[in-house]
């Protein structure tokens, strides 16, 4: 018998618009509380600054003003689980941009008011299905959007880790990342021999080898979103989550370690 079809996860576009704002004003009103000396910290992101980090952030949504803003694209070129493997292209462009942005809005509070009131304004008037001219692909709003919460969410977690910050992750943010990166392992690492649980927002099946068909699977790997979002972006290492007990793995194809990070 063929193994089953996986069906792709479909997210409410309603839902994830409301995410994203929200995730956005927590770390406006997050950002706006950092001092002068938690805002010069290194980010342990590369050579950037907590400044810059933060300056990084409102690019997150001004990504979707801009592209609104231009004209919309002949025909869709990328799926929403293409985009986690290809980001990494651009890694050069963004952090020469978000040097720059940091450099040219020294204040932070006026860049997070004009990003917050272009995306909400955009937002209003633009349908779900319009297409967007990223640089990763055209993709439409509504997969874009899945996007921003993946990194929303992603440099929240940097930010407050820098920083020493504690910005709250918007619930609907926070689950919507998750099932992304949980998805694109299932897409990078194909098969139902081993079980990945993150609670309570994704389970899914991956990895080539006997098909589980009833019962506890012979192989499970169960983690927390936030240890599984760090792992999946390279903020943490397999062997450390494992040391830390961030994450237990049991039967033999539960090393997820060689098809870690998803994305760089």
């Amino acid at each position: 018998m063929p193994p089953a079809r996986k069906r792709t996860r479909t997210y409410d576009p309603a839902k994830i618009r409301v995410a994203v704002l929200a995730q956005f004003g927590n770390v406006r009103q997050g950002v706006h509380s950092l001092t002068e000396e938690q805002l010069a910290r290194p980010a342990r992101l590369g050579e950037w600054s907590v400044r810059e980090l933060a300056a990084h952030l409102t690019m997150a949504v001004e990504t979707v003003s801009r592209k609104l803003d231009r004209p919309e694209p002949g025909a869709k070129e990328l799926a929403l689980l293409d985009w986690p493997f290809a980001t990494a292209a651009r890694a050069g462009d963004i952090a020469d941009g978000t040097r720059e942005l940091a450099r040219d809005n020294p204040d932070l509070d006026a860049l997070y008011a004009r990003a917050e009131l272009r995306i909400t304004e955009r937002l209003a008037t633009a349908p779900d299905d319009r297409l967007l001219a990223a640089r990763t692909g055209a993709m439409t709003l509504a997969d874009y959007l899945v996007t921003r919460t993946v990194e929303l969410v992603v440099h929240t977690d940097d930010l407050n880790r820098a920083a020493g910050a504690d910005i709250p992750l918007d619930r609907q943010a926070l689950a919507a990342c998750t099932r992304l990166l949980a998805d694109a392992l299932a897409v990078k690492a194909p098969g139902a021999s081993t079980e990945v649980r993150i609670p309570p927002y994704a389970v899914v099946q991956c990895v080539e080898g006997p098909r589980h068909t009833r019962g506890t699977p012979p192989n499970v790997v169960e983690t927390d979103p936030l240890t599984w979002i760090r792992l999946a972006t390279g903020r943490t290492e397999w062997k450390t989550a494992l040391d830390e007990a961030k994450v237990s793995a049991s039967g033999e194809r539960a090393d997820l370690g060689g098809l870690l990070p998803l994305m760089g």
